[in-house]
């Protein structure tokens, strides 16, 4: 097994990651105006991301793999743009008191961005039900351990860490950060890094096992997912803000919706 059949997977996964997060923010920073453009553009890219999915579960390959990562990309892109423009959130919810219990913290919070869990949930069941039992299920592997990743980020900014990434939340949803602490560390925050770490090691060393290059190629995927998840998650806590890494992305800003 060539070297570069990891490689270039592994490449790929961390450019886009760090490019399809900065596109997304310097596209939600422009002008209310132009937000029923990127909704249509991204359930375009969404929907062809989705029907791509599909038409290459049966598919396995080198390439197979990378177009499969592109296509997941493309539709958790759309569900991030539908939550970031503040058009799938949740229900209004009365802001907590700083002194509320956590169950009832956690259950406002909860409330307050409802209707995005949920698109998640059915995007997912979606994806499962279309490749589940198929040769190539990468596009569903890739959207689960974004679901799992992005859903234990929110438990931490939920308990409290460093830094907040407000700087990521335009101004019309500036209200959930009632719903997040500011602390230096929170228990959970170990357990999510040994989680994101614990799972790029198993991909990681089934992509090193295999002679089968579509495996191969997948299994590299998700590992660096994980582990830039990981990642993610150390930046909440170190004292160096995220926003630092995509400051070009977020220099459009404006102080009003």
């Amino acid at each position: 097994m060539s070297w570069s059949q990891h490689l270039i997977p592994m490449l790929l996964t961390i450019v886009l990651w760090w490019g399809s997060t900065g596109v997304i923010a310097r596209l939600v920073g422009r002008p209310a105006s132009t937000y029923p453009r990127l909704i249509l553009l991204s359930s375009v890219l969404g929907l062809i991301g989705l029907v791509t999915l599909f038409a290459l579960r049966e598919v396995t390959s080198l390439s197979s793999a990378l177009v499969s990562l592109i296509a997941a990309l493309t539709v958790w892109a759309w569900i991030e743009v539908t939550f970031l423009t503040g058009k799938v959130t949740g229900p209004s919810v009365a802001r907590p008191a700083s002194d509320a219990a956590l169950l009832p913290r956690a259950g406002a919070a909860f409330t307050a961005i409802l209707w995005h869990e949920l698109l998640i949930a059915a995007t997912v069941s979606i994806v499962a039900v279309a490749l589940l039992g198929h040769a190539n299920d990468l596009g569903l592997l890739v959207l689960l351990l974004l679901w799992l990743m992005r859903s234990s980020a929110k438990l931490n900014l939920f308990l409290g860490v460093r830094n907040l990434g407000e700087g990521f939340l335009p101004e019309h949803l500036h209200h959930l950060l009632d719903f997040m602490r500011q602390r230096r560390m929170n228990p959970l925050l170990p357990l999510s890094i040994l989680l994101g770490l614990a799972i790029a090691g198993w991909f990681g060393m089934t992509a090193l096992a295999t002679d089968d290059i579509h495996q191969a190629a997948a299994s590299t995927i998700v590992a660096s997912l994980a582990l830039l998840a990981a990642f993610e998650h150390l930046l909440m806590v170190l004292p160096l803000p995220a926003e630092a890494l995509w400051r070009w992305s977020l220099s459009n800003r404006r102080t009003s919706p």
